[in-house]
């Protein structure tokens, strides 16, 4: 499908949340200038208290939607407690955005291995350096803790640290939004009741 094809479709008529969404990112993907497969990551601490932050899409399918973290990190332990979490894309360039909540489970030992084998060595090495989320007395602290993971891991592959793996989230509801005229918008909600239930489709007003 041409990118006139798809912007000329009236996407609140489909029916597969997955195939729209895949399309919508292909979009993306011309047209941002960075990180397309950028996302707000929502979650909640054990006062309730809400988190966001932008991490990075790496994976989706109809089991969900994929990101990796630093589980000691403050998100990998909100999203531990929690379970559930939401995701938003916002395209600026294509004036749409996407929205994704749901149950998060951790993905599988050999997901997590491949996608770590995958990242660059320097990615790798940070992964075993970095306190994530902790204080940090120095820039020179963080440095020094590079050189002794780089010392440590000089050639060769560099395994994945226990801590550090992927979390899916199964997505219970995915909205869509496409900017109109005067404020007056195009939103189309998927909703489900578990991850075995087929999707049922509402059109909202803007």
């Amino acid at each position: 499908m041409t990118s006139s094809q798809l912007t000329n479709t009236d996407f609140t008529t489909r029916e597969d949340p997955f195939a729209l969404f895949g399309e919508w990112l292909s979009e993306a993907e011309k047209s941002e200038i960075n990180d397309p497969n950028a996302t707000a990551l929502a979650t909640v601490d054990e006062d309730g208290l809400p988190n966001v932050r932008m991490v990075l899409l790496k994976e989706f399918d109809e089991r969900g939607f994929v990101f990796y973290t630093n589980f000691e990190s403050q998100k990998g332990q909100e999203v531990l407690s929690a379970r559930k979490a939401a995701m938003c894309f916002h395209w600026k360039s294509l004036r749409r955005q996407v929205r994704v909540r749901g149950p998060v489970s951790v993905v599988s030992d050999e997901e997590a291995d491949a996608y770590f084998a995958s990242r660059a060595r320097g990615s790798r090495i940070g992964a075993w350096a970095s306190k994530q989320s902790r204080p940090l007395e120095s820039r020179f602290a963080l440095e020094k803790a590079v050189a002794k993971v780089a010392a440590r891991y000089p050639v060769g592959d560099i395994p994945r640290p226990p801590y550090w793996s992927g979390f899916r989230i199964s997505p219970l509801y995915i909205e869509f939004w496409k900017d109109g005229a005067f404020r007056l918008h195009d939103r189309v909600v998927f909703r489900r009741g578990d991850e075995a239930e087929g999707w049922t489709r509402t059109r909202l007003y803007p």
